[in-house]
């Protein structure tokens, strides 16, 4: 039996998938201490894992940086991370010395665990609460320009945070470091190989497992009329406009709604509800998911799983670029339609296209066969009992890494030559051009080249 540290940030969609696992660990006799804060103090007392409070480690907040955190600010959540980490170093630095355990089970962006089983030499596996992002599988993921700016103009402030770890003993070379997937990390992913985009890129340090839920319930769809479910998760679900017109859209079709708005709302403000709608701050959502028809979700990783888990298909409304992710994919497999606009006329639309068409219903009941069929908790807890991990076979990350490097320089080589042939016979004055234009279109055919060169890789792969 083995002595397993569970790290994790203060958030639901992070903490919830350890929990089933961090219990399975505890039925096969291991011993799990479970940092954590006190908002999921019962939760985890459940599973029969050790509570250990970090709260007097999160340290006051301005108002700005409260702001930023709601946001979901890459930036501002780096900045927190670091600081927590700094703010726990001495406390764990005695908690290793005296608990002394033989792996760690860290959230892939709870910096403070990740960082201190590489300080410590403890085997670490991490938990990936959302699909496993690479270089291939990032391609699903479409920023925002406010995103984008976010992470540009925050990257010296978080160099300059990055820097302060170093006299104590963390040694990180960039933040991407600490978040990214990389092919010699043990992770354990709460999704199907199916679901996962360009999942043939992982190494065997990679466990997909399926979701990590407590429910064995099965789908049961057999009622009088159709269940709308409606949820914008845990973090940005103070959207009282967004839940007003789904109100309007639906309050005079034939079909019953819930909406989950979390504690953050005054429910009052939706004014009267209208005989068919219920709106509560919390509900079981495994249990609505399970008799719902379809599901208006903000896409969140746990949401979406839960949602496919219990054969549902989506109205897709997502509002992070890693939710744009987890969208496309829903859709690609053909379990959920995407909200061109929120307005009252396209939600109505999009929630009569899943009812009226079977194919939706169709393709979340295959999704849920996939999911079922997954190791689950039993296989996370088995992956991490026996970590460290070996991994055999062709590495195609660093294969694909290998052709870039050549793809570049014989790009570059290419356009030298046209911009000297460009000079010579008509002109040195406008060969910038040919330089910017250049710059512009790098991307988008390294990109194409890159991806006939994953798909052969992987083909190669595969007969071997």
């Amino acid at each position: 039996m083995k002595k397993i540290a569970f790290f994790c940030i203060p958030a639901h969609g992070h903490t919830n998938p350890m929990l089933p696992v961090a219990a399975e660990l505890v039925r096969r006799g291991n011993t799990v201490r479970f940092y954590s804060f006190n908002e999921f103090e019962n939760k985890i007392k459940a599973t029969g894992a050790d509570f250990v409070s970090c709260d007097e480690f999160l340290g006051e907040l301005t108002e700005k940086e409260e702001a930023g955190l709601k946001n979901v600010s890459t930036t501002e959540m780096t900045i927190q991370d670091i600081r927590i980490t700094l703010n726990m170093d001495s406390f764990l630095d005695e908690e290793f010395k005296t608990f002394q355990p033989d792996v760690v089970y860290s959230d892939s962006v709870c910096f403070w665990g990740k960082l201190n089983a590489w300080k410590h030499n403890v085997p670490l596996v991490v938990s990936t609460s959302t699909f496993a992002f690479n270089q291939m599988a990032s391609q699903y993921m479409k920023n925002s320009p406010k995103e984008l700016a976010d992470m540009i103009f925050g990257l010296p402030k978080i160099s300059k945070a990055l820097k302060t770890l170093e006299p104590y003993g963390y040694k990180v070379k960039n933040a991407l470091s600490l978040v990214q997937s990389d092919n010699k990390t043990d992770s354990v992913v709460y999704t199907s190989e199916r679901f996962q985009p360009y999942s043939e890129s992982f190494s065997n340090h990679y466990a997909f497992v399926g979701p990590s839920v407590f429910s064995k319930v099965q789908p049961d769809k057999d009622k009088e009329r159709p269940l709308i479910y409606i949820s914008m998760g845990t973090v940005i679900n103070d959207r009282p406009d967004f839940y007003a017109k789904c109100i309007e859209a639906l309050k005079d079709e034939n079909l019953d709604v819930i909406i989950s708005c979390g504690n953050a709302l005054d429910i009052s403000v939706l004014g009267e509800l209208p005989e068919n709608i219920k709106v509560y701050p919390y509900v079981d959502q495994l249990d609505i998911l399970s008799k719902a028809d379809a599901f208006i979700t903000h896409c969140g990783m746990n949401s979406v799983s839960e949602s496919l888990y219990m054969a549902t298909p989506m109205v897709l409304y997502p509002q992070t670029g890693e939710q744009q992710a987890v969208a496309r994919r829903a859709k690609e497999i053909g379990a959920g339609v995407m909200l061109a606009n929120d307005s009252v006329d396209e939600i109505r639309s999009a929630v009569l296209e899943i009812l009226n068409n079977d194919s939706y219903a169709a393709g979340a009941k295959e999704c849920s066969k996939d999911f079922r069929s997954c190791s689950g908790t039993v296989g996370a807890a088995e992956f991490i009992e026996n970590a460290p991990h070996d991994s055999d076979g062709i590495d195609i990350l660093d294969e694909l890494n290998k052709s870039n490097g050549k793809i570049q320089i014989a790009y570059w080589t290419v356009v030298a030559f046209l911009i000297v042939l460009f000079g010579l016979l008509i002109s040195w004055k406008y060969v910038w051009i040919i330089g910017i234009s250049a710059g512009a279109l790098l991307t988008p055919i390294t990109k194409k080249i890159l991806n006939k060169r994953y798909n052969s890789i992987v083909k190669k792969a595969k007969r071997e």
